[in-house]
Parts: C-alpha cells; structure tokens; sequence
C-alpha cells in the first residue's frame, strides 16, 4: 500500500526575495485552473506569479474578481488601484492590514513629541548621508532638503542633457506635464507601490507620518523619500532623455532593474525599523488574548510582520 506523504507546509515569499511590480492596464484579472491569470478581450490569458509580487498597481481599463482579490490577500500582494501611469491611488487592499503592537508603537512615537523629531532626523541623516545639526528644527531641515532636492533636479538635468524647467505636474492631468515630468511622476508611483507594500508587510500603518502629515500616504512618502535619489530619479531623468514612444512603459520596466539592481526590496523593512528605533521607545508586546499573523513561519526569521 502506497503511504502519501503529506504536503509541505505552504508559506508567504518574503518581500525581500519577491519580485517588485507587476502593472495591470487592460483585462479581467481572475483566478482559472488554480492561477492568477489576466484575460484580455480576445480571451488570452496571462499567467502572473502573484505570490512572488510585491505589489501589483491595476490601471484605468482593468477589472478584477472576488477570487483574485482573495487570492491575493492570502499571499500577502498588496493590489493597488491607480490612475494612468500609477499618477493617483484610489485604493488599496490591505492583506491583513497593519499589525496592533506595531501601529500602536509607530503611533506612540508619532504622538511623542521628543521621539517624533528623533524619527525624523533620523530620516534626514539618511537623506543627507551624514549626521544633522542638532540645533536645527524640522522646519530648518526641510528647507535644507528642499534646496538638496532642488539641486539634485538641476544636477540630474544637465547629466542627461534633459531641459528641466522644475517640479511640475496635476495629478488629475498627468499627461498634460512636460515628458520630464511625466517619467518622474511614472517613477516615484513605483517607489511608492514597493514601499507601501513594505510597510505594511512590517506590520504599520501608511498613514501616521513624522516628516510628511495628514495624508493616507504619509508614512510611505517619508520612507520613499530616503530612497528616491538613489533608485527612482536618475532612471526617470536616463529615460527622459531618450524621448522614448511610451515613456511611462518605459520607466516602469527601468525601475523594475533598479530595484532588482540596487536591492531596494532587502533593504526598505531593515530601514523602517531603524528608524522607528531612533525615537528610544520600546517595542510594545503584543497582548495575550491578540490575534496571531496570518502567516506565521516555524523559526523567528524573515520580515517582521504578518507576510513573513
């Protein structure tokens, strides 16, 4: 009598190990024959290895089903529902949503006042790659960004040759910006797609920010920020200045290479935690009677949160 061997326990890729972005544009998203799989209207279909995603960004034109939302949820993909070029996000699901003791310890640091400027001068010395003068308040330290920032532009412009006329864009008109503009907005919604993705596989909320406030976003724009000028600007800027038939296209499948390139993924949820750690408080417990991740791995490794 042949004895069947049970299955291998089946876990979440890591978001360190997966693969960015993936964009959906045109066609029904659902799930045949067990897969996740895109149908566009003459009936192809496209196989998409959801679990091994970061984050997929559906665009204007495509529609998705109750069972590949779940589908999703279970291997921890974050589904983003965007605007053309990923310019605007009118939704997200959320697989899990933020874990207690994490959002209470990022939101203890938020309120504190004392912890919250230690935060966001911790992400400054990221930015700026050396540590900040301490009798500068966060004021000071943004409009010493904005003219890094501001720098940075002229610089990246005149490397590739590019005419930058400054940061100009209307997010309810994306296509109306100049071609420049058009490939850092195309850009930036990427960096932004990975590190939402992050930050909710760590367990927190994107909403509660320490330099940037009051938006759904504001937490994901603070640590895309940190990584920006090293991943994302340069390609828009290298893309730009080829003037290329699909720019938006293009800059996509660059910043996928730059995030493989760089390592972004490995390091986005190491740098979270670094700099949460700099306001000095402690990480809470979870309470006893809390329920468990959804996923949970046999040993204490991999990234913090419920996709480990």
């Amino acid at each position: 009598m042949i004895q069947r061997q049970p299955l291998p326990k089946l876990s979440p890729i890591p978001i360190k190990d997966r693969a960015s972005l993936a964009f959906v544009e045109r066609g029904l998203i659902d799930v045949l024959d067990g897969t996740f799989v895109v149908v566009d209207e003459k009936g192809i279909r496209t196989h998409i290895p959801v679990g091994g995603i970061c984050c997929i960004m559906l665009e204007p034109g495509s529609r998705i089903s109750h069972a590949a939302v779940a589908l999703a949820a279970r291997v921890g993909t974050l589904l983003l529902w965007v605007g053309e070029a990923g310019v605007r996000l009118y939704g997200a699901g959320q697989p899990g949503g933020a874990r207690s003791d994490r959002l209470l310890y990022q939101a203890s640091l938020a309120l504190e006042n004392d912890a919250r400027l230690k935060v966001a001068r911790k992400m400054y010395e990221l930015r700026f790659g050396r540590p900040c003068n301490p009798n500068h308040s966060i004021e000071q330290l943004r409009g010493i960004e904005g003219a890094r920032v501001k720098t940075l532009y002229q610089q990246l412009a005149k490397r590739y040759g590019v005419r930058w006329d400054g940061r100009r864009y209307d997010p309810r008109n994306a296509s109306a910006a100049d071609e420049t503009n058009r490939c850092l907005s195309s850009a930036t919604a990427c960096l932004y797609g990975v590190c939402e993705a992050a930050v909710l596989a760590a367990g927190y909320s994107p909403a509660i920010g320490f330099v940037h406030t009051g938006k759904p976003r504001s937490f994901v724009f603070d640590i895309a920020d940190i990584f920006k000028f090293e991943s994302v600007v340069p390609v828009a800027f290298q893309i730009a200045a080829k003037r290329p038939q699909d720019p938006e296209g293009d800059v996509r499948r660059a910043c996928r290479d730059a995030f493989r390139q760089t390592k972004l993924l490995k390091k986005v949820i190491p740098t979270i935690e670094e700099i949460l750690a700099a306001g000095g408080l402690p990480v809470p417990e979870a309470p006893e009677d809390a329920l468990e991740p959804a996923f949970m791995e046999d040993e204490g490794i991999g990234d913090i949160g419920h996709r480990c």
